[in-house]
């Protein structure tokens, strides 16, 4: 039987067939800031508890690490995929020029490219002859085999940092939730049940994402919870105790 022929666009699907669009930054974005947001604002919560202050003191700091933590996010999300944005342009542009200048010299490097993958020098060869015809598919292969990213999708830092300011909001209200409806012990309690709940439902999310064994992470992730809780708490009480 005659081995099928392979079209360009094939070629071009074969890396991202099984594969999830990782470049955009919002779905990361959500899923870190909401394991951000929890962890820290239910150490801060359980540390400012564990000098055992008024619950109007606890209210105020969950309240700050909340928006503090959004605001730093969102910022810190906005200008890193701002500047991966930028350096991905810039990449972009002097591939464009090169195809311009050197079309020659650049089928050949795609051709090569093709071939170290596994398709035979003459396949290979008409391969990139037939994708460079076409300018923008031809940017695109080039980007993709080269930069190892999607031109179309570079994603949106305004996207990142709303994603982000949200999610890790979210986050770091659920340990917050129970300070405005009781106090002391139980409170105390409500947060680190809702607390832990949060980072076992960000784990399972996690492992979405990446494939990874659920229960693995769920329990790595509420482990790292646990220790941030518990440093955070100790350190609170000793320093209540001292004070």
């Amino acid at each position: 039987m005659a081995e099928p022929e392979l079209s360009s666009l094939d070629a071009l699907a074969t890396d991202k067939h099984h594969h999830r669009d990782l470049h955009g930054g919002t779905a990361r974005a959500a899923v870190f800031g909401v394991s951000d947001g929890l962890v820290s604002n239910v150490s801060l919560i359980l540390g400012v508890a564990g000098a055992n202050p008024a619950p109007g003191v606890v209210r105020l700091a969950g309240l700050a690490g909340l928006i503090a933590g959004a605001v730093s996010m969102a910022a810190g999300e906005f200008v890193s995929m701002k500047a991966q944005g930028e350096l991905l342009e810039r990449e972009l542009d002097m591939e464009r020029i090169e195809l311009r200048r050197n079309p020659q010299v650049e089928t050949m490097e795609l051709s090569q490219l093709y071939a170290d993958r596994g398709i035979q020098p003459d396949r290979a060869r008409a391969l990139a002859e037939d994708v460079m015809r076409d300018p923008d598919l031809a940017l695109e292969a080039h980007a993709r085999e080269e930069l190892g990213i999607n031109p179309n999708a570079l994603g949106s830092p305004r996207g990142a940092a709303g994603s982000s300011f949200v999610s890790f909001t979210l986050g770091a209200a659920l340990p917050l939730l129970p300070w405005f409806f009781a106090h002391g012990a139980v409170a105390v309690l409500a947060s680190v049940i809702l607390g832990a709940v949060g980072a076992v439902c960000v784990g399972l999310a996690l492992a979405r994402f990446t494939g990874r064994p659920p229960l693995r992470l769920a329990v790595r992730q509420l482990a790292i919870a646990a220790v941030a809780a518990a440093v955070t708490s100790a350190v609170g009480a000793l320093v209540g105790v001292s004070v």
